[in-house]
């Protein structure tokens, strides 16, 4: 047997495989599928103070190895999310991380005051790098003093673990790191979606609704990894990966790259059973390599 825990911020994890935000809903959506139970983590929907409707389609255009997606922050509120969804959350055997998202520090902060206190919740993952919302989202997580003035608006009402999410849609993702940690970062997590285009030749039009959209899945993967390298080396604070993580071998690359754990994302969408799978994996490639403990690898990656 191996040691698959982690510890990110004194959130104790039973191992370091999360779903992602915007992927996995509230859990009751897999339920039928697997037992949310044994993953580490669910990071819920990003959820904002008042109800959106999202963008209007088309939001979602396949690319090769990947996915475009403008679903721009679809949610029913903060409110719901307590009354409806906190409760049978509660009830799980693993952590639950909501994703906090809005057009101003005030909105924010709103959200996470009304979250205090709410014994479902173990974390909080500040979405600052959402490129599909026309207010908000990249406009904090493309300048290190806006990400660092956000994050000392909502840290002072934060009764758990802050990790902020950055955008990869920067020149330098290490000063935004370093800029959130400075300002009271708990962790960070990335990277969010890369922006870009699709368009149909036949009729000449973008595929998305609002023309440009987030990009994920495999084929952000090279850029995501080696992001999440810089980060880790750039800051003292924990380090979530993600970015085209489908496969165990994907998330050990990770963990190597200096990640304490990892968010499975649009691998969710093609197997619901992706995570358990890579939970598994991880465990078998612990024990061929005659290791004891998940963290012996974190930060692991050998030079030369």
């Amino acid at each position: 047997m191996v040691d698959l825990r982690v510890e990110i911020a004194g959130l104790k994890l039973k191992n370091p495989v999360l779903a992602a935000s915007g992927t996995y809903g509230h859990g009751e959506e897999f339920a039928d599928f697997l037992a949310v139970e044994k993953l580490g983590g669910l990071v819920v929907k990003g959820t904002t103070l008042e109800p959106r409707q999202g963008n209007p389609a088309p939001r979602l255009a396949e690319t090769p190895s990947g996915l475009l997606n403008t679903v721009g922050l679809q949610n029913n509120g903060v409110d719901y999310l307590i009354a409806e969804h906190l409760p049978r959350l509660a009830k799980l055997n693993t952590a639950v991380i909501v994703n906090v998202s809005g057009s101003t520090p005030e909105d924010y902060a709103a959200v996470i005051q009304k979250l205090r206190g709410q014994k479902a919740v173990a974390a909080l993952e500040l979405n600052i790098s959402c490129p599909n919302v026309r207010s908000g989202g990249m406009a904090f997580g493309t300048d290190p003093v806006a990400a660092a003035g956000l994050v000392r608006a909502v840290k002072r009402f934060c009764d758990k673990p802050l990790i902020v999410k950055l955008s990869p849609n920067v020149t330098d993702i290490a000063s935004i790191a370093r800029a959130v940690e400075e300002a009271g970062a708990d962790a960070v997590s990335l990277i969010n979606t890369l922006l870009g285009m699709a368009i149909d030749v036949e009729t000449q039009k973008p595929k998305l609704s609002t023309i440009t959209g987030g990009l994920s899945g495999p084929a952000v993967k090279p850029i995501a990894l080696r992001m999440v390298w810089q980060v880790a080396r750039a800051v003292k604070i924990p380090v979530i990966g993600m970015g085209g993580i489908a496969a165990w071998q994907d998330a050990t690359e990770f963990l190597l790259a200096g990640a304490a754990a990892v968010q499975v994302g649009t691998a969710n969408f093609i197997d619901p059973l992706t995570p358990l799978k890579i939970i598994d994996g991880l465990e078998q490639y612990l024990q061929n390599k005659g290791l004891k403990r998940i963290t012996e690898i974190i930060g692991g990656l050998q030079s030369g």
